[in-house]
């Protein structure tokens, strides 16, 4: 079975694969897989995804 990086669409079980969940509810739901660390930085890169995401401000 084949399960495609949602960055780069290659097998992530070929690979060091990353699966990132994002909480709904109280449930998680896979949100992306990826090949590895490289793959999810150029994702995140590429869909902005940093812009304007923060955890804390210490003033």
């Amino acid at each position: 079975m084949s399960t495609d990086c949602t960055y780069c669409g290659s097998d992530v079980n070929d690979h060091d694969p990353v699966f990132v969940s994002e909480r709904r509810g109280d449930d998680r739901e896979e949100t992306g897989r990826f090949c590895n660390y490289a793959c999810l930085s150029a994702y995140i890169d590429e869909q902005n995804l940093v812009d304007g995401a923060c955890c804390r401000i210490d003033v």
